[in-house]
């Protein structure tokens, strides 16, 4: 039995999220079709997370295993070949029987893009948050070195978040302007649910000026849901790589 690791991307927009579910088009469900009719027997998919409904990937790591002898370096071209335009295989290879995509992972990178023009970017709409007011990207960034480190972000973990408790270790974030498009990216040992999503929420008001960087550190200590801001939309969402 071979067991083959694949590096997909994804458009989002047009999912229920990546894990499967009746009734609902997902990334896994795609995945598992084109396997599974390019290595002519059921495949089952196993990612290295669960992105939500609208939330894209450049670097989401998928193993899956099969009796197929098909070539390793003819497996992205024989799925790409038959998978949907909005999802896609960039590389393989084969692995040990004891490699797992989730649990192997050492850190995962996040980025969250905002367009940060007056007017909203046609081209950009599936893949960005637009937010008229110029952010002042400094204090942002002054706040987010609040979140560096261990810590326990009750405060930015929604509900239905997996059982495990709520610390996680945030190796860095980083907030950085490049003309009218506000980038913010994330690597941590791990993310609770909506975590990423909730403290970009949180961040966008320090760049507006409603709160003061030291704000988001009491936020974060208070581990308390209500105090950080809105959940930011998932357009602006891409898991961009896996650590391992």
């Amino acid at each position: 039995m071979r067991h083959i690791k694949i590096v997909v991307e994804y458009d989002g927009t047009d999912f229920h999220g990546f894990q499967r579910q009746r009734g609902d088009r997902t990334v896994q469900e795609e995945l598992e079709k084109a396997a599974s009719h390019v290595m002519q027997e059921p495949t089952t998919i196993v990612a290295a997370g669960r992105t939500d409904a609208g939330v894209h990937a450049r670097g989401q790591v998928c193993v899956f295993r099969t009796r197929n002898r098909i070539p390793i370096a003819r497996v992205p071209v024989a799925l790409n070949s038959v998978l949907p335009r909005d999802v896609g295989v960039k590389s393989a290879e084969e692995v040990p029987a004891t490699f797992h995509p989730r649990y192997d992972a050492v850190s995962r990178v996040y980025r969250y893009t905002i367009d940060n023009h007056r007017m909203p970017s046609v081209l950009l709409r599936r893949f960005a948050y637009h937010v008229r007011e110029r952010l002042d990207v400094e204090a942002m960034q002054r706040a987010a070195n609040f979140l560096v480190g261990t810590h326990d972000f009750s405060s930015f973990q929604a509900s239905g978040s997996e059982m495990g408790g709520s610390v996680r270790h945030l190796y860095a974030i980083r907030v950085r302007r490049r003309g009218g498009i506000v980038t913010i990216t994330l690597e941590a040992n791990a993310f609770l649910y909506m975590m990423v999503r909730n403290i970009v929420g949180t961040l966008i008001p320090v760049g507006r000026g409603d709160l003061t960087p030291e704000d988001v550190k009491r936020i974060l200590d208070a581990r308390d849901r209500s105090h950080a801001g809105p959940t930011a939309p998932p357009q602006g969402l891409c898991l961009v790589k896996v650590k391992y």
